[in-house]
């Protein structure tokens, strides 16, 4: 633990530089501010409140509880078109179309999920089961994330995630279905169940 050596990360088959002991050294880097406390409970200018208006003109509803709507800065879309083809193998493109959506937790802006009720959360669990299997019907990937901070791309406190869901697999999620795959083939256990136990085993 105290110095550096390879760790084999057995979902993506490689192997990763770990370097316990550079977290010794002085720190002179950037110190990001807590997010702000005195977030507004509703602001009719913020376009994931009830009632407000979004980007594109459509006004929301006064939910109550979850908020499902399409994307209004989707990075995919349905019904993209077909690339135009390659004269050389080194610029290839594929089509990739797709739905985004949005998903509001809670109609209050100074929330995040883990400070509403369990039924709250419940409600936002059942949701995402709902949109998963509705475009896992005709998708075959589905992706449900929610960005934290600015520092990480999210640009509204509002309690909300995205909702992506694509005509092809993404890298990562490509490699670790070969890699599950292949733990099972060979030892006859997920994976990721059989990492769980040894965890638990091991404390």
């Amino acid at each position: 633990a105290e110095h550096q050596h390879v760790r084999y990360n057995p979902l993506r088959d490689d192997w990763v530089l770990v370097s316990a002991h550079r977290v010794k050294r002085p720190w002179q880097g950037q110190f990001e501010k807590p997010p702000p406390e005195d977030v507004p409970r509703w602001d009719p200018k913020n376009p994931l409140c009830p009632g407000a208006t979004r980007a594109n003109g459509e006004v929301n509803p006064n939910y109550e509880g979850t908020f499902v709507f399409p994307n209004d800065f989707p990075a995919l879309q349905p019904d993209a078109p077909e690339p135009d083809d390659s004269d050389h193998p080194l610029f290839r493109a594929a089509p990739a179309r797709g739905v985004c959506k949005v998903m509001c937790f809670h109609p209050w802006s100074d929330l995040t999920l883990p400070l509403t009720s369990l039924p709250e959360i419940r409600a936002v669990i059942d949701a995402w089961a709902e949109l998963a299997t509705e475009l896992g019907a005709s998708y075959p990937w589905v992706q449900i994330f929610e960005n934290k901070g600015a520092m990480m791309g999210c640009s509204n406190p509002h309690p909300h995630c995205q909702v992506w869901a694509s005509s092809f697999l993404p890298n990562e999620a490509c490699l670790e279905d070969r890699t599950q795959r292949q733990h099972l083939s060979q030892h006859g256990v997920p994976m990721l169940l059989e990492y769980a136990e040894q965890e638990a085993s091991r404390k």
